[in-house]
């Protein structure tokens, strides 16, 4: 799953592929434009009404997937764990 600053770039790119400006999409959505201006630089920690209603504007929607976990390469574990030799 997309954290928020991947989904404002997203939310940013679809907006100026319609052509919309913020404030077109305040319009369209009834959400203050600085609410946009925080979507679209990933600093918004509000609803998630308020997130859906933006990306259905711009026609993108949340997908819910499972977890990805990644584990460090054995190499990377031993130098994370390496005493400093200074």
């Amino acid at each position: 799953m997309a954290n928020r600053v991947e989904i404002g770039k997203k939310v940013s790119i679809e907006r100026k592929a319609l052509g919309f400006t913020q404030q077109d999409l305040s319009e369209l959505t009834r959400i203050n434009k600085t609410t946009i201006s925080e979507i679209e630089n990933g600093r918004f920690t509000g609803s998630f009404d308020i997130f859906e209603r933006v990306l259905d504007a711009v026609g993108l929607q949340f997908d819910v997937s499972l977890k990805q976990h990644s584990l460090p390469h054995w190499d990377e574990i031993e130098k994370m764990f390496a005493e400093d030799d200074e």
